[in-house]
């Protein structure tokens, strides 16, 4: 009975997952060919293209952003986290509301709200002016496209975090204090260690939304400051080279198991330690 039930699971996953990536996978690795019978024919080309340096320009400022709204996310995410922990559970559930509250909301939307907020005459240079300060270029910016990140994805940061920090057994920390360690010890070589498994999971879930957006480089860089996933929407929704779009995406998720790949090579280490300890 067992054995069926799986069926549909393995159906939707053949359906749109495996068959998509297949069809991505079929697309890149190919280029239009009038000659052949298919209408394609196998290709690196898309590859080479992508070594031109525009195009790897566009790559690395993607990855470069990436990491500053997660370094970002991450000093922010982990105190708050931490306080939360600390905090009692009427007040801990309040906090936690708050945070998810805006989740709910379109993604669209939390997005398009700040340039209400950060544009020319957006609620922050309109209080400029009141207070007779000259207005500033809030918008079409990397500040604005980390703002727009760190927005979006911070609780992506805070809940894994929280999570952890919730199941630590206090009986540690009590048992180090009494032996004489005073709060940074105890931060450095016990609640942080212990916390790792969280803080590697929140990386890695603000990383790869981050490093493969599109929308909110778009709405809040003002199409001046293109990143990888601009260029994937342009080449399937725009100039409709599906080809290269497939091997812009194929690269895309290159990146972003290898970054995956590095924090659980990362968290094997730390959770053998861990055990030791």
């Amino acid at each position: 009975m067992k054995k069926f039930t799986s069926y549909p699971y393995i159906i939707w996953s053949v359906i749109f997952i495996i068959f998509p990536l297949l069809l991505v996978l079929l697309y890149g690795i190919t280029i239009p060919s009038k000659t052949s019978f298919f209408g394609f024919k196998l290709s690196i080309e898309n590859f080479q293209r992508f070594c031109e340096p525009i195009y790897l320009r566009v790559l690395w400022k993607s990855v470069w952003l990436a990491i500053l709204s997660t370094l970002i996310c991450l000093i922010i995410g982990y105190p708050f986290s931490m306080i939360l922990a600390k905090s009692s559970l009427k007040r801990r559930n309040k906090f936690v509301l708050l945070i998810v509250i805006p989740m709910w909301m379109n993604f669209l939307l939390r997005t398009y709200s700040w340039m209400t907020i950060l544009g020319k005459n957006g609620i922050i240079n309109n209080f400029l002016r009141i207070i007779g300060l000259p207005a500033l270029d809030l918008l079409y910016n990397d500040g604005a496209v980390i703002l727009g990140m760190v927005y979006n994805f911070l609780p992506f940061m805070i809940l894994p975090i929280y999570t952890v920090l919730t199941k630590m057994n206090r009986n540690i920390l009590e048992v180090a204090e009494d032996l004489g360690a005073n709060r940074f010890v105890i931060f450095s070589k016990i609640v942080f260690p212990l916390s790792l498994p969280g803080v590697i999971s929140g990386i890695t879930m603000v990383f790869m939304p981050a490093v493969s957006t599109f929308v909110i480089s778009k709405l809040l860089g003002g199409g001046q400051y293109w990143l990888i996933g601009n260029l994937v929407e342009e080449q399937f929704l725009r100039i409709n080279d599906w080809h290269f779009g497939s091997a812009i995406a194929l690269i895309l998720m290159i990146v972003i198991l290898f970054a995956m790949a590095i924090m659980n090579k990362y968290e094997d280490k730390e959770d053998r330690g861990v055990g030791l300890w």
